[in-house]
């Protein structure tokens, strides 16, 4: 081949070389810091409600998480809860006691839009919906999905208040057994209740989280791999402690929680749908 010839070869190869490369696009948002947890950070230009919605994978605008749910006594009895229909309170029953008023089941919804920006205006998590059982109540907190972490505020009414106390479920980057991370966060005394603790003004929990293990879980919606997130919190009123099942397109499927009386709390994700 002349030099001329191989020098327009080498042209040649070089252009369609360039061409085949993908465009990088810009990421619409940076992750920054927030106390231990990366959270999306956006341009004050976009205005668009589901920005923090858009790039979730798992809590997907729509999608809803039914759990059953059993609390087992520091002696080992299982037990549900009913509300009150005078006071709108709640008190434990027996599973031998149990009616169609009974809570034994939490639902989890992912909402459209911000609806926590109307209380919050710089509320920067996927908003969550809490429904216990067949109560037309809910309450609202969020959730923290991107390629970094992956963090959700538990269920928060009426008996999961207990849940305020125990490590939150969360799960860090990278994905693999030996991931070891720390959070804090602050709890005001409105979580307490005679039924587990009584203190006044706020604790601080530090956590402690370790990826240990990855394991096949059989559940009511199949099979699925799941990394396994061992997890600690101490405070001047004790400790609790959590295991956590994760599953990359689930989320949380499994959380066995050590309460800060010595009972347990379970929960188990029993149903899934997302909006079409």
């Amino acid at each position: 081949m002349k030099g001329s010839n191989i020098l327009i070869f080498l042209l040649s190869v070089a252009i369609i070389s360039c061409q085949s490369k993908p465009k990088k696009t810009k990421k619409e948002y940076d992750l920054v810091n927030d106390n231990g947890i990366l959270v999306e950070e956006f341009d004050s230009a976009i205005v668009d409600e589901n920005k923090y919605n858009r790039n979730n994978s798992i809590y997907k605008v729509g999608s809803s998480f039914k759990y059953k749910f059993e609390h087992i006594t520091p002696n080992g009895k299982i037990k549900l809860f009913k509300i009150k229909k005078d006071s709108g309170n709640w008190a434990f029953v027996g599973i031998e006691n149990t009616d169609s008023t009974t809570i034994a089941s939490v639902i989890i919804e992912v909402a459209n839009g911000n609806p926590m920006a109307k209380h919050i205006p710089d509320y920067n998590q996927t908003v969550l919906i809490y429904k216990n059982g067949m109560l037309k109540k809910y309450s609202m907190s969020g959730a923290i999905e991107n390629e970094a972490n992956v963090w959700i505020h538990p269920p928060r009414d009426k008996y999961f208040m207990i849940l305020e106390l125990n490590p939150f479920p969360f799960i860090k980057a990278p994905y693999e057994i030996g991931t070891k991370w720390t959070w804090s966060l602050r709890i005001g005394d409105h979580w307490s209740d005679k039924r587990w603790k009584i203190w006044e003004g706020q604790i601080e929990n530090k956590y402690d989280y370790e990826i240990t293990d990855k394991q096949t879980l059989k559940t009511q919606i199949g099979e699925m791999e799941c990394f396994v997130i061992e997890a600690n919190a101490k405070s001047r009123l004790g400790e609790t402690k959590l295991i956590a099942y994760f599953n990359p397109k689930y989320g949380f499927v499994k959380l066995d929680y050590v309460n800060i009386d010595g009972s347990k709390t379970n929960l188990e994700l029993i149903e899934y749908s997302e909006k079409n």
